[in-house]
């Protein structure tokens, strides 16, 4: 697949079929998404696969604040994914101190990217997913047993695409860009 060609044709996907996801088509992903930039190489992103359905489907019942939009994708995908950053690491110096005044913005920006890496990697293996922001963190947390020290940043539900959406209106260049 022609890079440009999964940036346009890659889009959220909230409806799964039954088909199984794998520990090693995740890995494959994975090996794919380590590949994407972080501050001064900090590579601080960490991947979490739940393919236990009764934990993933706690996680959409008691993780997303009610949100039942979330509740439904994450009970329907085959697989969910958390995407993890180490704390206190992109964006701060080995003394702890903060290297930019934008301070902890580094970790999120990283885990976009990171984010969006495993999503094209996911499709280019010919899986859907789409990147969800309402949770709890403290709860999924906790019901998961993310690591001391790390972090949320996303959840994903991941699997074989059962829809295929239209593209959204997108902005024009004009409307983007700005030239001084």
């Amino acid at each position: 697949m022609e890079l440009i060609e999964g940036i346009r044709n890659r889009r959220s996907i909230r409806k799964f079929t039954d088909a199984e996801v794998t520990k090693e088509q995740i890995e494959e992903i994975v090996d794919i998404a380590r590949f994407s930039p972080s501050w001064k190489n900090s590579q601080s992103v960490r991947y979490m696969l739940i393919t236990d359905k009764a934990l993933k489907d706690k996680i959409a019942e008691e993780g997303v604040m009610g949100f039942e939009w979330n509740t439904g994708i994450i009970k329907g995908a085959p697989a969910l994914v958390l995407i993890l950053t180490v704390d206190k690491r992109a964006g701060y110096e080995r003394d702890g101190s903060e290297s930019t005044s934008k301070g902890e913005h580094w970790q999120s920006f990283d885990a976009g990217i990171a984010a969006e890496t495993f999503c094209l990697a996911a499709y280019a293996k010919g899986l859907g997913t789409v990147i969800l922001g309402v949770y709890d963190e403290a709860k999924v947390s906790e019901m998961t047993g993310v690591p001391e020290g790390q972090k949320i940043s996303a959840l994903i539900p991941i699997g074989v695409p059962a829809e295929e959406p239209e593209v959204p209106k997108r902005k024009g260049v004009a409307d983007l860009l700005t030239v001084k």
